[in-house]
């Protein structure tokens, strides 16, 4: 292989792992949509993050970690945030189509990169991820218009999502890669109560468990170790342009597996989020770190 062949090749290679994650995780996500009717988002949820914990325990071995009282309490924080974004973005899902709830959800790690600049060009994101949410939330009567609980859930999980990320920063620096494993694992414990008062028994039907190890593995799995390749072999900024994609992917993945069509003016919303986040991560300091997505 020539060298411009090996440049090409090594440049597109991290590219190529960062689409296919993103992939995995709106695929996953409306895998567990089809877990809904027996055991609600809430059942669902705490399925995919009890599976999704084991699996990151076997990879990651967090028992390695030394904690002390402060970092502890940060790992925790995260991991509630973490469980947080996973059960509201899911309990969105029930009534909003996907590409629009990972739109609205996408509002939490955009307000980060914003605030993480607070240039004058920002006004210029915040005007447009404003304009998307202006298009996706109805103001009156409208039969395009989504339900605005579902669209409260999602935007709480975008708010879960920026948590997630100022505390996971911290939480990583103390503990690195093993903070994902503690997270995941905290998350269940604190979501798995919510979902055994709603589901109860109907968590142990068998036909449930390959589908939630294969949301597990979709989800989180696959799309954590992808994420974590691509981010050693990209620059952040590139790593975080590439991720605002993912509103799209959540469109398409939707419109795919689950038959949700969306209207003009939301397939119009989701590029006003899009080209939002884009700029935000563009015009961000250097310094500044990408958002992992978890969903």
């Amino acid at each position: 292989m020539t060298l411009p062949h090996r440049s090409l090749a090594t440049t597109l290679y991290p590219v190529a792992l960062l689409l296919i994650a993103m992939a995995s995780i709106q695929s996953g996500a409306s895998l567990a949509k089809s877990m809904f009717p027996v055991v609600g988002a809430q059942g669902t949820t705490t399925l995919r993050l009890i599976f999704a914990s084991l699996i990151m325990l076997l990879l990651l071995r967090p028992w390695r970690a030394k904690l002390s009282a402060q970092s502890l309490r940060t790992v925790i924080v995260y991991g509630m945030a973490l469980g947080g974004m996973n059960f509201l973005f899911y309990m969105s899902l029930q009534t909003v189509p996907l590409g629009i709830a990972v739109a609205l959800e996408f509002t939490g790690p955009l307000a980060v990169a914003i605030y993480a600049s607070r240039r004058a060009i920002d006004f210029l994101w915040i005007a447009l991820a404003i304009t998307g949410l202006l298009l996706l939330i109805p103001t009156g009567a409208s039969s395009s218009g989504i339900d605005l609980v579902g669209a409260g859930y999602a935007l709480g999980a975008g708010f879960c999502w920026a948590l997630y990320i100022l505390f996971g920063q911290k939480a990583g620096a103390d503990n690195g890669v093993q903070t994902a494993a503690l997270g995941v694992m905290i998350a269940a414990l604190f979501v798995a109560p919510i979902g055994i008062v709603h589901a109860g028994a109907a968590l142990l039907t068998p036909s449930l468990i390959p589908i939630a190890i294969g949301v597990a593995i979709l989800s989180t799995a696959l799309p954590y170790t992808l994420e974590m390749i691509s981010l050693t072999r990209m620059p952040a900024r590139t790593f975080g342009t590439l991720m605002s994609i993912e509103p799209a992917f959540g469109a398409l993945s939707g419109l795919v597996f689950l038959q949700e069509y969306l209207s003009l003016a939301q397939w119009a919303a989701i590029g006003c989020i899009i080209l939002a986040s884009v700029g935000a991560t563009l015009t961000m300091g250097s310094a500044a770190k990408p958002a992992i997505a978890v969903d």
